[in-house]
């Protein structure tokens, strides 16, 4: 009876539906996707002129893990496929609202997993319909939902080292 109890539990705790970890791995290798482990390094930031919320919420964060999709003149339908796949994941309770913007006529989304006082993971989502969409798991130790907003408008500012993600960038030209 207790193996029984305990192979419940265990089936029920893994089997959370749709995740967007389960996503970035099930399309990591399949056509028209690209993935990729940024390193922080690569934003190139002066912490100089961070002030110490921001410069928290920078050291904060441990890596990126990027998952981008691109789409042709041939394949729309697919787009919008996956970007109802991706728009269920992010649409459940789980994930709080923090920031959504348009950047260079591209709409983004941040989401995060945890609660009001520390984020466990950070989701920036973009997408355009002539490029694809790109999805950045922000990942580390502490972080702030707070201080990650602050730290959104450093990074649109900073200047990223290309050659850290020339892959991603060649992927979508």
């Amino acid at each position: 009876m207790l193996l029984l109890l305990l192979a419940t539990f265990v089936f029920v705790s893994c089997n959370d539906g749709a995740s967007l970890q389960r996503y970035f791995v099930d399309n990591q290798e399949s056509k028209n996707f690209i993935t990729q482990d940024v390193p922080i390094s690569m934003l190139k930031i002066d912490e100089s002129e961070l002030t110490e919320e921001q410069k928290e919420a920078y050291h904060s964060v441990k890596r990126l893990n990027f998952l981008g999709y691109k789409t042709n003149e041939t394949d729309s339908e697919t787009l919008e496929i996956e970007l109802a796949k991706i728009k269920t994941i992010l649409s459940h309770e789980k994930y709080n609202d923090l920031a959504e913007f348009s950047d260079r006529g591209n709409k983004v989304v941040v989401k995060y997993l945890g609660n009001d006082e520390e984020a466990d993971e950070v989701v920036v989502f973009g997408s355009s319909k002539e490029m694809g969409f790109g999805i950045v798991r922000v990942l580390g130790d502490g972080m702030s939902p707070d201080k990650m907003v602050t730290l959104i408008s450093v990074l649109q500012k900073s200047n990223m080292d290309e050659d850290q993600v020339h892959d991603i960038i060649n992927f979508f030209k």
